[in-house]
């Protein structure tokens, strides 16, 4: 499981049974949402996607959650293929 770190939005991957605790971002996809890839690969661009994902981050972490989870970019490609 991919999960996001709500400190440095730097993707971290997960094994069972070491999942953490982590936020879900509840949201309806529009445009400029960010990929797997955008995360690896960051631009300079900034996008409404990447202003939810930072609120989501700042929201989570004021809950005390390390991490959360976005299906934009934390998805993993075997499982929805």
């Amino acid at each position: 499981m991919r999960l996001l770190r709500t400190r440095d939005l730097q993707l971290e991957e997960f094994f069972s049974p070491s999942i953490p605790r982590y936020a879900i971002l509840s949201h309806t996809w529009g445009d400029g949402e960010v990929s797997f890839q955008d995360v690896n690969m960051p631009s300079k661009k900034r996008t409404a996607g990447q202003a939810k994902i930072e609120a989501c981050a700042s929201k989570a972490s004021q809950h005390g959650f390390e991490y959360f989870w976005v299906d934009t970019c934390c998805k993993l490609d075997s499982v929805y293929s």
